[in-house]
C-alpha cells in the first residue's frame, strides 16, 4: 500500500500526487509540497533513484502501466500533477488508464502535438550509440552535467542534488523513455475531453515548451491553461510557494 504523507500533519480527504521528470527524482517536489496544506505524495518512478521492477524495459508504455498500477493504492480522490516526462504520464493516465481522478495538471503538453520536435539533447538520447555516450559523460563528468542543468534553468541551489542522483540505471531509463517516443508522443494525444478537470501549465520562460502547440492539446481535452509568469521549465523550483498557490486555486475551483 502506498501511503500519502501530509506536509502539515492535518487530516485530508484528498491526495495530491506529483510525478517528476528527467533527469529528476521525487526531491524536485519537496519545497512545493511544503507549501501545501493537504496530503501529498511524490511518485518514485522506476530507475530514478529507485530500482526497476522485474522485466522492465523503461518504455513509455511500461511507465504508464506502472504508474496506473501504483495509483490504485493511493487514497483518493486524487489530484494528479506531472512535470516534463511526468506530465506526459499524467496526461496518459487522465485520458487512457481508467483511473478515477479528481483533477490533473501537466506542463509541456506540446510534446503530444503531431508537429512537436524534440530538443537537441533528447535527439542525442534517441540516437543509438550517441545516447549511450552522452549518458556516460553525464555520469563521468558531473561538473559538465551541472553546467547543462544550469543552462536548462535549474536553480543553483538545486543543481548539486539533481546531479548526485544521475547514475547508470537512470541513464538506461532516460534512453528507454526517449527511444520509445520517436518522433514524439502524438500517438498518446486524445480528442476526447477528460472525465476529470485538467489544467495545462505554461511557464513563461520555458524554452522547451511551445505555447501554441500546448494550447492546442489543452483545447482538445477541454483543459484550462495557465501561464506561470517569471518561471522556467523547473517552475516548482523557481517559485515553489507561488506555484503551490496556483495548484491550490485550481483544486479549490474543482470542488469536492
Amino acid at each position: 500500500m502506498v501511503r500519502s504523507q501530509s506536509t502539515t500533519g492535518r487530516e485530508s480527504t484528498m491526495t495530491a500526487v506529483f510525478v517528476h521528470g528527467v533527469p529528476e527524482t521525487t526531491e524536485v517536489w519537496r519545497r512545493l509540497r511544503g507549501h501545501l496544506d493537504r496530503d501529498s505524495v511524490a511518485v518514485p518512478l522506476p530507475g530514478f533513484g529507485t530500482p526497476w521492477p522485474d522485466s522492465f524495459g523503461a518504455t513509455k508504455e511500461e511507465y504508464a502501466d506502472w504508474l496506473t498500477a501504483w495509483l490504485r493504492d493511493v487514497p483518493g480522490p486524487v489530484d494528479l500533477v506531472g512535470h516534463d516526462w511526468g506530465a506526459f504520464l499524467v496526461y496518459r493516465i487522465a485520458t487512457a488508464s481508467g483511473i478515477p481522478l479528481r483533477s490533473w495538471t501537466a506542463d509541456v503538453m506540446c510534446g503530444l502535438h503531431q508537429e512537436y520536435e524534440w530538443h537537441e539533447v533528447a535527439r542525442y538520447w534517441q540516437t543509438p550509440g550517441v545516447g549511450e555516450e552522452v549518458v556516460r559523460q553525464m555520469i563521468a563528468d558531473k561538473g559538465a552535467t551541472a553546467s547543462t542543468l544550469r543552462e536548462r534553468g535549474v536553480p543553483e541551489q538545486d543543481v548539486g542534488e539533481m546531479t548526485s542522483h544521475i547514475d547508470e540505471l537512470m541513464g538506461r531509463s532516460i534512453l528507454g523513455l526517449y527511444r520509445s517516443a520517436v518522433p514524439n508522443l502524438s500517438d498518446w494525444a486524445s480528442d476526447v475531453p477528460t472525465a476529470a478537470p485538467g489544467l495545462v501549465l505554461l511557464p513563461e520562460n520555458d524554452a522547451s515548451d511551445n505555447r501554441a502547440q500546448a494550447g492546442e492539446i489543452a483545447g482538445r481535452v477541454s483543459a484550462e491553461f495557465r501561464v506561470l509568469p517569471g518561471c522556467g521549465h523547473f517552475w516548482m523550483l523557481d517559485d515553489p510557494e507561488g506555484t503551490a498557490k496556483v495548484l491550490t486555486t485550481f483544486w479549490d475551483s474543482v470542488g469536492s
